[in-house]
């Protein structure tokens, strides 16, 4: 990564709660990183495994999946059949599939719709209990939303280890 300063220490987000900037600042982070690391990866290399670990394919498919449905649990609604269709096809690489720079736009994208969805919020509200999945599994908006930014994490580092070691194999 540059040597320019991580987004947290860079200061609060304009109209962003105050409860809610970690959770803005580590989304800022992840993207920052992704495009980072992802700049001039091999597309050949986009949906191959390592170790039979997912590939760097199935990680920015999952990360542009994840974070909307968080967000659409957080904002208490059911996911829609375009979002249960992305779902099933996470990791699937299929003929005229997004290439790189398409899946890394669509991340960036749904960050951007994300924060858009953290300037919204109410701090009032967080504490509110909000269903998750089919089987409505309780959580509530803040837990969903601090779920997102570590699981939006974990798999930025999962990244950039597969794409890592794709790398050195070339």
């Amino acid at each position: 990564m540059s040597n320019k300063s991580e987004v947290w220490l860079r200061g609060p987000l304009p109209d962003v709660p105050a409860l809610l900037q970690p959770i803005a600042h580590a989304l800022l982070q992840a993207r920052e990183e992704v495009v980072e690391l992802m700049q001039n990866f091999p597309e050949e290399k986009l949906w191959q495994k390592v170790a039979g670990m997912a590939s760097p394919g199935f990680h920015l498919q999952h990360l542009t999946g994840v974070l909307d449905r968080l967000f659409t649990y957080a904002r208490a609604e059911a996911l829609s059949n375009a979002q249960l269709a992305a779902l099933q096809s996470e990791g699937k690489p299929y003929e005229n599939a997004p290439g790189r720079d398409a899946l890394i736009a669509a991340f960036a994208h749904q960050v951007d719709v994300a924060l858009a969805q953290l300037r919204q919020a109410d701090e009032q509200h967080l504490t509110d209990v909000r269903g998750v999945g089919r089987a409505q599994v309780p959580s509530t908006q803040i837990g969903l939303y601090v779920h997102s930014a570590e699981h939006t994490m974990r798999h930025v580092g999962q990244l950039l280890v597969t794409v890592q070691v794709l790398k050195a194999e070339s």
